[in-house]
């Protein structure tokens, strides 16, 4: 005569702070779209500015230093999606995303880069605030790439 025990096993649920990591892949997908556009239509942000922030310079570092910008971000936005509970619903996540996109651009674009890039002595400042259309397109291309595909990949 055989016995069968049964173990159950627990799956651990899902929770929003699990959720950093769809943050990174959304982030790294929007990020490439944002880059893509930028080395199209601003390559010298690509190529020196954004590169120039941590005392770099050229094209890969500048993806570098972008895609790994777009990573921490996307984090950011999971927790605000978490918060906000906006992150199951791809419509919302994406609407959410073209607003954070756009704050994105007001207060890091606009502000935080200008005042940085001075700091560190590049040579080509951009003006105070730097409210460039083009700059705006790409922010808001991000964060709508970020939003529309974070809730696929909020759970991984």
């Amino acid at each position: 005569m055989s016995t069968r025990t049964e173990t159950p096993t627990a799956t651990a649920p899902v929770t929003e702070q699990d959720s950093w990591r769809g943050g990174v892949v959304a982030g790294l997908v929007g990020g490439a779209a944002m880059g893509l556009l930028l080395s199209v239509m601003m390559t010298p942000v690509i190529e020196m500015a954004i590169p120039a922030l941590w005392g770099l310079s050229g094209g890969f570092a500048g993806w570098v230093v972008h895609m790994v910008n777009s990573a921490v971000l996307g984090v950011v936005f999971a927790a605000v999606a978490g918060v906000a509970n906006v992150g199951e619903s791809t419509g919302r996540s994406a609407a959410a995303g073209v607003a954070y996109g756009v704050v994105l651009w007001v207060v890091l674009a606009a502000f935080v880069m200008p005042i940085w890039l001075g700091a560190v002595g590049f040579p080509e400042v951009p003006p105070l605030p730097n409210f460039n259309l083009m700059s705006l397109v790409g922010h808001v291309v991000y964060g709508l790439v970020l939003g529309a595909v974070y809730p696929s990949v909020r759970n991984l």
